[in-house]
């Protein structure tokens, strides 16, 4: 049996999966909210002593996580939480093998074995089968990570692409980006291409006076926690033009940040959009204006109409990546 982990910024997940290769029926599951804690250790010991009572925790022969940051030499700084996550040092604690994936990689490694009713195709394109595949996550921050043909079957690899920096398209995107660097140190594709992302677009158009900001929107805004559903959900129901004009941004930097990708690493196996924003806004996604960036690199643009890009829907993606990763990983042992 093994333990694997979705450790996000805003919650983790946690699951126990038999030792066997259907990760589609863990034994348990259970969702925690990841502020609420001062590490992921406190999280798995509240996890495995509710499961005391089965004969599960015994049965433990290893741990894989999937988190939110760099994992360097098995160690881990979560970048939106305050947590050191290190692999030896829990592996003494728990005593069973204990691996870290960044949870990029945990959701390129799922990709390979994502059914139809996981996927939905925003571009057709005509994939190669053994060609490189570029995935890319806006949800709490912006994550990326490719999966490259190793002669046998593809192999899911890291990157930190959402941090370089934001390269605008447009007039508006520049407009943007002038905006933001008064703000911030320095402006990544995260800044304007995730959860976190969206506020600051909404702050640059609201003082552009682009659009007005109605006073039912600024009272919402100003009661939440976290303005981002609520600027989502007033585009998703269009009851707002500055949270339409937000999303539709929102969704043309995605498609160019999309795009790069496919052509740094000619990405003929096609894009996957992850992570919890794209499954939500799957119609913007559609009507054309995404598909429209993400082709608009001038001599190449015949070459991305060729690649697939297609959004993941399964919601527990990176859990089970991080269950295959775990499992393989055993299996090796």
């Amino acid at each position: 049996m093994i333990l694997a982990g979705d450790i996000g910024g805003t919650k983790t997940v946690l699951a126990l999966f038999p030792d066997e290769m259907d990760v589609q029926r863990p034994l348990h599951v259970a969702t925690f909210p990841s502020s609420h804690y001062d590490s992921l250790e406190a999280i798995v010991t509240e996890f495995l002593k509710v499961q005391a009572g089965s004969a599960a925790p015994s049965q433990l022969r290893s741990a894989t996580f999937g988190v939110a940051g760099p994992v360097v030499k098995s160690r881990a700084q979560i970048t939106n939480l305050p947590w050191v996550i290190d692999a030896a040092a829990m592996s003494r604690e728990l005593d069973l093998a204990v691996y870290l994936l960044n949870d990029l990689e945990a959701i390129a490694t799922a990709v390979p074995h994502l059914g139809p009713d996981d996927l939905v195709t925003i571009n057709e394109g005509r994939p190669d089968p053994q060609g490189a595949i570029a995935v890319i996550a806006p949800g709490t921050g912006l994550g990326e990570a490719f999966l490259v043909w190793d002669g046998h079957h593809h192999r899911a690899y890291p990157s930190e692409g959402g941090h370089a920096s934001f390269s605008p398209r447009t007039e508006v995107q520049r407009d943007l980006l002038a905006y933001l660097e008064t703000h911030l140190d320095h402006v990544s594709f995260e800044r304007v291409c995730s959860g976190k992302g969206l506020p600051n677009i909404y702050r640059f158009l609201k003082s552009s006076n682009r659009y007005p900001e109605p006073a039912w929107l600024r009272q919402e805004l100003a009661a939440a926690v976290d303005p981002t559903p609520v600027i989502v959900n007033a585009a998703l129901g269009k009851r707002a033009d500055i949270c339409v004009a937000v999303l539709d941004l929102f969704v043309s930097i995605l498609g160019v940040e999309a795009g790069n990708m496919a052509l740094k690493l000619l990405a003929t196996g096609g894009v996957y959009l992850g992570g919890g924003i794209p499954p939500r806004i799957l119609p913007q996604l559609k009507n054309g204006n995404f598909i429209a960036s993400f082709v608009n690199k001038g001599r190449f643009a015949s070459l991305l109409e060729r690649v697939p890009v297609r959004v993941i829907t399964d919601s527990q993606a990176a859990l089970h990546g991080a269950a295959y990763h775990g499992l393989e990983m055993m299996q090796r042992d």
